[in-house]
């Protein structure tokens, strides 16, 4: 029996679920890197890309005009700099405004890519469901969602630098419920991140698809916990019928 049938609203998390299709985005930036031919490993990689997301947690680098070609940019700037200051990488400027040109531009082009898989799938479901967007996010996923063609596809977008709640908090999903304005048992919650995406949507009562793919670190996770697992968009709305 389908315990997903009487589904009537979809939540989807972005980052690491839209845009790489079950990829945890240091992965992806790692990979770029190692494409770039930055001469750093990855655990010095690591420490650069953690400095970096917590920058962006504490400052307004991130403009809500920013689409996410500019996102990269910043994140990438960020992150060269850290290692040049800890003596990983020459202090010069030229060449790591080229190594961030390089990889940010690589990043681009690999969501485009991605989403060649994942924009079919949304626009399918927004067909025959109603979708939210709920993520973590800087101010502007708006940008990102129309520069991507996907801004139509959502009735209501949870952001939480907008709405001053972050995963994994469950409040940020009660949002979500809210908007869609169904009971939590008739939302599913679609995501890549064990913690951040299923153990929240289960704890506000919504079922949960995990979309189970290379994360980064040990997180511990229960495969029985989500409703469903995937290993691809593509496989969501089969899933679903």
């Amino acid at each position: 029996m389908n315990t997903l049938k009487d589904i009537k609203g979809i939540i989807f998390d972005y980052g690491g679920t839209i845009d790489t299709n079950s990829r945890h985005w240091a992965e992806v930036l790692w990979e770029k890197y190692a494409e770039t031919g930055v001469p750093v490993c990855k655990q010095d990689f690591r420490n650069a890309y953690v400095h970096a997301e917590r920058a962006l947690a504490k400052h307004p680098y991130i403009r809500p005009e920013h689409n996410f070609h500019d996102v990269l940019a910043v994140k990438t700037r960020i992150q060269l700099e850290f290692l040049a200051d800890a003596a990983l990488l020459p202090k010069d400027n030229a060449l790591l405004q080229a190594y961030g040109t390089k990889v940010t531009d690589l990043c681009y082009a690999y969501v485009l890519e991605v989403l060649d898989t994942t924009r079919p799938v949304i626009q399918q479901l927004a067909e025959r469901y109603r979708l939210v967007l709920v993520s973590n996010f800087y101010g502007n996923i708006q940008t990102i969602l129309q520069d991507f063609g996907l801004s139509d596809y959502f009735v209501h977008v949870i952001e939480s630098a907008v709405v001053g709640v972050r995963k994994p908090d469950p409040a940020i999903y009660r949002l979500g419920v809210e908007a869609m304005d169904y009971s939590a048992d008739q939302v599913l919650v679609v995501g890549d991140s064990f913690s951040k995406d299923i153990v929240p949507a289960k704890a506000v009562g919504c079922r949960a698809v995990w979309l189970k793919g290379e994360g980064w670190g040990d997180e511990t996770t229960d495969d029985n916990l989500p409703d469903a697992i995937i290993t691809d968009m593509a496989h969501l709305p089969a899933l679903l019928s």
